[in-house]
């Protein structure tokens, strides 16, 4: 997004946070009733003051329609108890969207229970980084047969 390097630069419906959110949410509303779970992975931006990814990503899917309380950051579990109750919110469908980094979401994250789809806005820089992360999702224990990765690493415009 521009907006991360260009604070003047304006905000456009083709970016990839808005195809994520937009595709995040079709997966939220295909799996209402049986309360999956989806990741996103984001390691180019971090939630914090001023413009990002997370941020905006958040509130795009609230404007959708998901409630606040579904939608978490894992930089807000700031001990090991917090990240502890907040994944096994995110194992019951409590949380039903997870967003974090590789590094705070990958070894040892242990959510694969409802989990349908998992979004990488960005590549990580380790190639391991990216089977890390796929990791979350094939895992023992998921009780969907299938499941689906998106790649938003650039969006193809057509006119």
């Amino acid at each position: 997004d521009m907006r991360l390097v260009d604070s003047g630069a304006l905000f456009t419906l083709q970016s990839k946070v808005v195809r994520c959110a937009e595709n995040v949410m079709k997966y939220y509303m295909d799996t209402y009733l049986d309360r999956c779970t989806q990741l996103v992975f984001c390691d180019t931006s971090t939630p914090k003051s001023g413009f990002n990814l997370y941020t905006e990503l958040k509130d795009m899917l609230v404007k959708y329609g998901v409630p606040e309380e579904e939608i978490a950051f894992i930089h807000d579990a700031t001990s090991e108890k917090q990240k502890a109750l907040l994944l096994s919110k995110v194992r019951k469908g409590e949380i039903r969207i997870l967003i974090g980094s590789t590094f705070k979401l990958g070894l040892g994250v242990n959510v694969q229970d409802k989990l349908i789809a998992l979004h990488h806005l960005d590549v990580p820089w380790r190639p391991a980084d990216m089977v890390q992360r796929e990791g979350r999702i094939l895992r023992q224990g998921n009780q969907n047969e299938k499941v689906f990765y998106f790649l938003w690493f650039y969006v193809i415009i057509y006119y």
